[in-house]
């Protein structure tokens, strides 16, 4: 076994290795970027070495500077995690060259698999079902108009040495191809080094299911079942589960026997993972394979037992896999969600910025579940514009597929973030969303599902009781303390512009509320919180919540789960005068082309005096390696361009004014 190893790697990733190294016995060393030197994982790992510049072309893609790394703490193996350098097949054959190990599958299986131009030739000469496409190289924008013409539209335009929905686009019309294949090109080469790009048919309504596998490097390979990861938005994963709510076990054993025999196939030794496109038929196509750990290994973890980062560290020490197939159980449901710096109210657009405050749920077992949070992040760090928007992945594990789903749930309300935007209610919103508890999951969920785009929702009759009482206990709890023995016990609650009189009475621990108007009366007890507390937790009506709260004037804003409104608490005179306050305008923004999200600006397609029609781009903006193509939501003439190519711009900044 390994004494120590180097984590060429940053992020929750790092994280993860360095906690079962530290079960094992192994020290660790991290690599770190000019963004990275004050992370967790750097302060968690016993050696950490310096590497450069932030962008990663600069730093975590290099080489050499690993190499480096290794040659100066006496590091034996390096763990990739994924990402950067994982499925390189000349990185780790550079390490063999230098007499590191490369804790990863060898290099000929990379080659083989992890180019996802290769896979597809190798998978078709081995007689493995595959989507139909152009797996050849693709030599412009022309050419791969034609390709998609032949191939029919929808296509997918897809980086060769793509992974974590980067290098991703699907276009419906020649339009989309002509924009998205420069777009892809451009953010596979900054993402991975790599620009070659490959198009094949676009399956609509897909589900995407992906077999885990584990080889050794004595001929044996393992599957552990199937993981779900269908809820997608452009193209990177947002929630995954295990196991897939459409298999059944003849359909599981087929999807896992051809992992195998594809793994087996290329001599694959260590974790990988087999994708596949599914119809609701339960047929299925190879898509690609990932010659790596994947983002969602947690839920396979969880269902069988098995810590992959473990297994991945004993096979490359050579030793052989300490179970067979049979071995194998899938055991009860779990679910995963990524939680991003991104704003799900302005279609998912990344969000970078400070945590302000970062409180996730506790772990461990909670009421016959189990929580799990892999996290590279504490309170005070920056998620910056170079690197994936990922906060933290929450995994809960349940008995059953609800159970498992309702713990996710309740753990999304104890996740509390400030200081960026965030995708906690979303994922709050698609936890309660009758469609997903069903099972009847597609790839088009979210596109599905929030065809406008994601509003939150509405609160239901218990969430409309919720801020009502939260509200008025938070009230009151103020202004005894402004008033002691003063304080009054009727009150008026404002909330969606209806009035609720309330008749309120309690120790600050337990509440009565008295709904005058609707003769019946709320009770709110075990009340945890504190005046500047940004959570409230209770048990209203015998169920236990937890909610999201801010002060507002005259009341708070309170978010529970994705149903959040302004709550005022008010006297019944004040009451009475805001009803004659006139409604506020929302400013005019109508000439206006503001960017969506901060970021780097790439390109600017128009100049003052230019005329423009609406859906034509003006901009690209670039953030977290994403290249976005901003478009006119009107016909105008420009009157003013505000930044420059290569300006940095904020969120809600004037790109462009019409005059």
């Amino acid at each position: 076994m390994f004494s120590k190893i180097l984590i060429a790697n940053r992020g929750e990733i790092a994280v993860r290795i360095i906690k079962t190294c530290r079960r094992l016995g192994i020290a660790t060393v991290v690599v770190y970027s000019e963004a990275d030197a004050d992370s967790l994982a750097v302060e968690m790992a016993d050696e950490a070495v310096f590497i450069g510049p932030a962008p990663a072309a600069e730093s975590y893609l290099v080489a050499d500077k690993i190499v480096a790394a290794c040659r100066e703490t006496g590091a034996q193996a390096v763990h990739p995690g994924f990402g950067f350098l994982s499925e390189n097949a000349g990185f780790a054959r550079r390490l063999a060259q230098e007499g590191i190990v490369f804790i990863g599958p060898n290099p000929d299986a990379i080659a083989a698999m992890g180019d996802k131009i290769e896979s597809k030739k190798f998978a078709a000469r081995a007689g493995v079902s595959t989507v139909p496409g152009h797996v050849g190289e693709i030599e412009d924008t022309a050419h791969a108009v034609t390709i998609s013409e032949e191939i029919g539209y929808p296509v997918m335009i897809k980086a060769s040495a793509g992974g974590g929905g980067k290098g991703i686009r699907v276009a419906w019309n020649r339009k989309d191809v002509e924009e998205g294949f420069p777009a892809v090109r451009a953010e596979a080469k900054a993402s991975f080094g790599d620009d070659r790009i490959f198009i094949e048919k676009f399956i609509e309504s897909p589900r995407h299911i992906e077999i885990q596998v584990l080889g050794d490097k004595h001929g044996h390979v393992v599957h552990l079942f199937e993981r779900e990861c269908s809820i997608q938005r452009r193209n990177q994963k947002v929630i995954e589960e295990a196991p897939s709510p459409l298999l059944d076990e003849a359909t599981r054993k087929a999807m896992g026997d051809q992992a195998v025999a594809l793994a087996k196939a290329v001599g694959y030794d260590s974790a990988g993972t087999v994708e596949f496109v599914a119809g609701q038929d339960r047929s299925f196509f190879f898509l690609e394979m990932n010659t790596r750990l994947q983002v969602e290994h947690p839920v396979t973890e969880l269902i069988t037992g098995v810590d992959l980062v473990e297994q991945m560290i004993r096979v490359a020490a050579g030793e052989p896999l300490p179970f067979a197939q049979a071995d194998l159980k899938i055991d009860g449901w779990a679910v995963e969600s990524r939680i991003y710096a991104e704003d799900p109210y302005r279609g998912f657009l990344p969000s970078i910025g400070r945590l302000v405050r970062y409180s996730p749920p506790p772990e461990g077992r909670v009421e016959g579940a189990v929580v799990r949070n892999d996290a590279g992040v504490r309170e005070g760090d920056e998620i910056s514009m170079f690197y994936d928007p990922m906060i933290s992945k929450l995994s809960t594990w349940g008995r059953t597929r609800e159970a498992a789903i309702d713990a996710m749930g309740e753990a999304l309300e104890r996740f509390h973030i400030e200081g960026l935007g965030h995708n906690v209610p979303f994922l709050s919103a698609v936890m309660d969303e009758p469609r997903f508890r069903s099972g009847k999951l597609a790839t088009s969920y979210i596109k599905d599902q929030y065809p406008e785009g994601f509003r939150g929702v509405e609160p239901d009759s218990f969430q409309t009781d919720l801020f009502i009482a939260a509200a008025c206990a938070m009230h009151q709890t103020l202004s005894d303390r402004a008033w002691p023995g003063r304080g009054r016990a009727d009150w008026i609650v404002n909330l969606g512009g209806a009035d609720h009189p309330v008749r309120l009475s309690g120790d600050g621990r337990s509440w009565a509320l008295e709904l005058t108007d609707e003769g019946r009366t709320l009770t709110l007890s075990d009340v945890d919180w504190k005046p500047g507390r940004p959570t409230f937790s209770a048990v209203l009506e015998g169920r236990p919540f937890t909610a999201q709260v801010r002060p507002a004037a005259e009341g708070f804003v309170i978010r529970h789960r994705a149903a959040e409104a302004r709550v005022l608490v008010l006297t019944p005179v004040s009451a009475a005068l805001h009803k004659r306050l006139p409604p506020k305008k929302a400013a005019d923004t109508a000439k206006l082309v503001l960017s969506p999200m901060p970021g780097l600006v790439v390109s600017l397609s128009v100049v003052e005096g230019q005329e423009v029609k609406s859906g034509e781009t003006v901009a690209v903006i670039e953030a977290m390696k994403m290249q976005n193509i901003i478009r006119a939501e009107r016909d105008g003439v420009v009157k003013s361009v505000g930044p420059k190519e290569g300006d940095s711009v904020a969120a809600d900044e004037v790109l462009v004014e019409f005059a």
